[in-house]
């Protein structure tokens, strides 16, 4: 008989829950439930649990928000809950709660080369550090070693740090930013909002009104050569998603490789591979040469979390990645 471990997946906007098997970590079952639809992360669990015909005793749940301690509270979402009050009320031996990018970052070791695009750089250098960042509802961060055979997520907020401009027209994106915002941090830039930021800021600075567009109409509007303005906002996004991953290479010298997850990139790949974005990744003046034969990697793998929320719950029974 199969054994089973629950692993979800839940962002600002929407949970994904499956069932990962603990032999082979084979993730199936998948379901996507928006999270308007239910009140609390716990009735979505139930809902999905009454749909499967197995016996689930252990579960790990990778969530956008930090996680300190039993009291969870999601960044860019209403819900709220006491990890230890979930686990009784499922009646769960083990309930596993982690930050989304804990499990993105868990993913790498089970990826293979069919779920990956490579943009610039060598070959990542096993054993060494790795770094993983991607954008979404949020900006999510985090970095993975391995000690010995067993791989250790480092998370963080990464996200949340300040947004550093690095060329006139960034400063003139951070001032129009900072007036509307206050701190501007680097997700207020690289997440779907961020995109709409980058778009209204770009517009604001030349002294004009913006449209009030959604993340998907900035990018449609980029890719059709239909507004100029979407199109700077997308190149630019671009262009500082490399500064920022960049960035995160220097901090722990990620010669396994950088990450990039999310569910935004993938859908302007072309142009993606087009814009500035390696470039950006390695202009860092008299370090360029660091970084030069760092690789990055895009995740096509469709659902990272799922994967990586079970290879962190069969590292904790006992497994080898």
């Amino acid at each position: 008989m199969t054994n089973y471990v629950l692993v979800g997946d839940v962002g600002g906007t929407n949970a994904r829950l499956a069932l990962c098997d603990v032999d082979t970590g084979e993730i199936s079952h998948i379901h996507t439930y928006s999270g308007d639809d239910y009140d609390t992360l716990e009735r979505v669990i139930r809902h999905y649990l009454t749909g499967q015909n197995v016996a689930v005793k252990e579960a790990c749940i990778a969530i956008a928000c930090p996680i300190t301690d039993d009291w969870v509270e999601m960044t860019n979402h209403s819900w709220a809950f006491s990890i230890n009050a979930m686990k009784a009320s499922l009646a769960l031996e083990q309930l596993e709660i982690i930050n989304d990018f804990t499990a993105v970052s868990m993913a790498i070791p089970m990826l293979t080369e069919k779920d990956v695009i490579q943009f610039g750089g060598g070959q990542a250098i096993a054993g060494k550090p790795i770094a993983i960042y991607g954008a979404g509802t949020g900006l999510g961060v985090s970095h993975l070693i391995q000690a010995e055979k067993r791989w250790i997520s480092l998370p963080g907020e990464g996200g949340h740090v300040d947004f550093a401009p690095n060329s006139e027209e960034e400063d003139n994106i951070l001032s129009v930013l900072r007036a509307e915002l206050g701190h501007v941090s680097a997700e207020r830039v690289l997440s779907g909002p961020g995109l709409v930021n980058l778009y209204r800021a770009i517009v604001k600075a030349d002294g004009r009104l913006p449209e009030n567009l959604l993340p998907k109409q900035v990018t449609e509007q980029a890719l059709a050569d239909s507004c100029i303005d979407s199109r700077r906002a997308l190149s630019l996004f671009c262009v500082l998603m490399g500064r920022f991953g960049g960035n995160l290479a220097l901090n722990l010298g990620t010669f396994g490789g950088v990450y990039i997850a999310g569910g935004i990139v993938p859908r302007f790949l072309d142009f993606f591979r087009a814009s500035g974005f390696r470039a950006a990744f390695e202009d860092k003046g008299r370090f360029k040469d660091y970084l030069l034969d760092i690789p990055v990697y895009l995740i096509r793998h469709e659902q990272p979390g799922l994967l990586g929320a079970g290879a962190h719950m069969r590292q904790l029974m006992g497994h080898q990645l």
